[in-house]
């Protein structure tokens, strides 16, 4: 298990999930600069955000950091086989990139403390 307290001081954003991101950074004009997330306004702005990865199995726990020019896996392990049913619950067998469940990010935030 890698140590995810290597990573507490970065400013991670919970509650920003792929799709909100790809919106962020991605799709000029389709969102709303009054939104939580608005637009990106500049070169320097960056965010970090954790996603879950199912196209393989298990899925991957991926530690993301976007800007505009990329998305960068900052860290990225297997989904520990405890939070399997969980995920499954929410997500079915469809493959694709989400945001974690409640679940899974009270872990990572209980990894990142230390």
């Amino acid at each position: 298990m890698p140590d995810l307290s290597d990573f507490s001081m970065l400013d991670i954003d919970w509650s920003l999930t792929p799709e909100q991101a790809v919106t962020m950074y991605l799709e000029w004009g389709n969102n709303d600069f009054s939104a939580e997330h608005p637009p990106v306004r500049s070169a320097s702005d960056v965010s970090h955000y954790f996603v879950v990865d199912s196209w393989q199995d298990p899925p991957l726990i991926r530690l993301v950091r976007r800007n505009l020019e990329k998305a960068e896996d900052l860290i990225s392990f297997p989904l520990p086989e405890r939070f399997l049913p969980g995920y499954r619950a929410v997500h079915g067998n469809c493959r694709g990139v989400s945001a974690p469940t409640p679940e899974i990010m009270d872990w990572l935030k209980e990894k990142l403390e230390g």
